[in-house]
């Protein structure tokens, strides 16, 4: 049997079959927890939560919005 963490899933396989696991895609491109959320939400709608994981990646948006409403692009 394999090792480690990606061997297995705790609560579905609505991650598994995918070309990349969440968390090491978050890993690998060092995103910010609340990017990651949104990604998480996003990547498992169809397989898991329906219409309420978009409406879980929304919210975690909203709170992005938030606390980045003085954000500007730097040059």
């Amino acid at each position: 049997m394999p090792k480690g963490a990606n061997s297995r899933q705790i609560g579905g396989s609505h991650y598994k079959g995918k070309s990349v696991e969440h968390w090491d895609f978050v890993l690998m491109h060092d995103i910010p927890y609340l990017e990651a959320q949104i990604i998480k939400y996003v990547m498992r709608w169809r397989q898991k939560g329906g219409l309420n994981d978009l409406r879980k990646a929304g919210h975690f948006l909203q709170k992005l919005i938030e606390v980045n409403k003085s954000f500007t692009v730097k040059p």
